[in-house]
């Protein structure tokens, strides 16, 4: 037996070789435990508490999610009020472009020329007769419609 110990004692090294025994061996029994017979008797401080605690987490949800509902709505907001100003500057582009464009077509040199250029000769005096001022009217008078047929026209 003392060469069997030898022989052990030569294959473990000698760093884990312990020499004495450090404490007392963990033995784990199973042992079934029956609760069937316990019952749970309530605290009502205890349901109190949990009631309370219930309470403010719900307030406190509804407040993150109401900050939170408003920053992002601020956010959106901002987007859509950067994209109406983006709108008006094209808009107010577009439409000084259609200004200057109507002040070119309305100006009266042009209009001379391209009138010529259709053949059409200046007016002479007396060929316009305006019947929206008030010297005509004062002149005239009223002038009653008729349903007499024009007998001669000139230029024809």
């Amino acid at each position: 037996m003392a060469t069997a110990a030898a022989v052990i004692r030569g294959a473990i090294p000698w760093a884990r070789r312990n020499h004495f025994f450090t404490g007392t061996p963990e033995i784990y029994f199973a042992k079934a435990i029956d609760n069937s017979r316990l019952v749970k008797v309530e605290d009502p401080g205890r349901n109190r508490e949990m009631k309370q605690f219930g309470t403010a987490l719900a307030v406190l949800f509804v407040l993150v999610f109401t900050y939170a509902w408003q920053h992002f709505r601020a956010i959106e907001y901002g987007y859509q009020i950067e994209s109406a100003k983006r709108e008006l500057g094209n808009l107010t582009e577009t439409n000084r472009a259609l200004r200057l464009e109507d002040a070119s077509l309305r100006d009266p040199e042009r209009i001379d020329v391209m009138a010529r250029r259709m053949g059409l000769v200046p007016l002479e005096p007396g060929q316009v007769i305006r019947m929206d001022s008030p010297a005509a009217d004062a002149v005239a008078g009223p002038v009653m419609a008729s349903v007499a047929p024009i007998t001669g026209m000139a230029g024809q």
